[in-house]
């Protein structure tokens, strides 16, 4: 049984994000105007996918870094004569808008062709990542282009995989794309896209995390400087008296601790600095340590430093 894309919503969210960044960047590319829509979003066999694509496709294998696994770009014979023929400054441009689509040559791609397809597709997989982007951060890396569905060897035929296909025209020319992910490729990630909602229960906000980490910087906080600690029974405590003297065991030149709340930032010294009471930050801090043994623990671990 496969897993749905119906219960995966924030697919769409993805796809759709998809669709409005590849716009742009197949606008900036080809110096022309670019339509793209997603024309369906569905689960299939991996096998049924790569063999369903009509005429001379080119399959571009990339690899999800931190997903550890893999997914694969369909350009449709087409989308690969119009991506060209736009490069090359070809004549379809100057058909008429509302006139018949351009009749592309039935062969398989020439190595220039397929090079020039190699920048579109890097493009793409940024575009992708970006629209991953509010859902997760994902890398996204170009491994090879493959003519052969054969070689596309990145999961079983009969595992299921989620396929967008998107369809892009340039004036009369219509060409596809097809984004296919295998279900093993997205499980990482598949309790984010279960989500009905953005942020329901996952994602991050960075323009929030930013502020936030900023404002810690100016944060005022407290910090004591703990001299000397001793333990005292509760009736000698309630027998204190005004005036009463509570005297330190604390040397002249021993060491001390600075505080934050409940824990140990450092430890120094105490003394005087242009006529205050200062505190000489000498070590890293020492937790449950007897005062005792205090000053011999931060020497030994100054000299495993030093």
């Amino acid at each position: 049984s496969h897993v749905s894309y119906e219960r995966l919503p924030m697919l769409e969210i993805v796809c759709d994000r998809m669709m409005r960044l590849m716009t742009t960047t197949l606008r900036n590319m080809m110096n022309d105007n670019v339509d793209v829509s997603l024309e369906s979003l569905s689960s299939e066999r991996f096998g049924d996918l790569l063999r369903g694509e009509p005429g001379h496709a080119i399959f571009a294998v990339f690899k999800a870094e931190e997903w550890e696994n893999y997914g694969v770009i369909i350009l449709s014979s087409s989308l690969i004569y119009m991506f060209v023929d736009a490069l090359l400054g070809g004549g379809h441009r100057d058909v008429d808008r509302g006139g018949p689509a351009p009749v592309w040559p039935d062969r398989p791609h020439t190595t220039i062709e397929r090079a020039l397809m190699e920048p579109l597709v890097r493009e793409v997989l940024a575009d992708l990542s970006r629209a991953f982007g509010p859902l997760c951060a994902v890398t996204l890396r170009f491994e090879r282009l493959e003519v052969n569905p054969r070689f596309v060897a990145i999961s079983r035929d009969t595992n299921g995989a989620v396929a967008a296909r998107f369809l892009v025209s340039i004036g009369s020319g219509r060409g596809a794309m097809t984004v296919v992910l295998p279900h093993a490729t997205l499980e990482p990630v598949r309790d984010v896209l279960l989500q009905q909602f953005m942020g329901e229960k996952f994602g991050h906000d960075q323009t929030w995390e930013q502020h936030l980490a900023e404002e810690l910087w100016h944060t005022d906080i407290e910090l004591d400087c703990v001299i000397d600690e001793q333990t005292m029974c509760l009736s000698d405590i309630l027998n204190l008296q005004p005036g009463q003297q509570l005297i330190l065991q604390h040397r002249e030149g021993a060491f001390a601790q600075l505080r934050c709340g409940g824990t140990t930032m450092f430890a120094g010294r105490i003394g005087q600095y242009k006529g205050r009471m200062a505190f000489k930050i000498e070590g890293p801090p020492v937790e449950e340590v007897p005062t005792g043994d205090l000053e011999a623990e931060i020497e030994q671990v100054g000299e495993q430093n030093g």
